[in-house]
C-alpha cells in the first residue's frame, strides 16, 4: 500500500493530475492530496499508516 501511495506523489510531482491519479489508483482526489502532504512532511516514511 505504501509503494502504491508512494508511485502516485511521484506522479503527481512529475505533472500528472491529481483527478487522473486519483481515478487510475481508485481513490478519491482527497486521499492523494493527503498522500503528497504527508510525503512532503515524512517523506516516504510519512506514507505509512499511523
Amino acid at each position: 500500500m505504501v509503494e502504491q501511495r508512494y508511485r502516485a506523489v511521484l506522479e503527481v510531482l512529475d505533472g500528472s493530475l491529481i483527478t487522473e491519479i486519483a481515478q487510475r489508483y481508485g481513490v478519491s482526489r482527497q486521499s492523494v492530496y493527503t498522500w503528497k502532504a504527508k510525503y512532503a512532511a515524512g517523506g516516504f516514511e510519512g506514507l505509512r499508516e499511523a
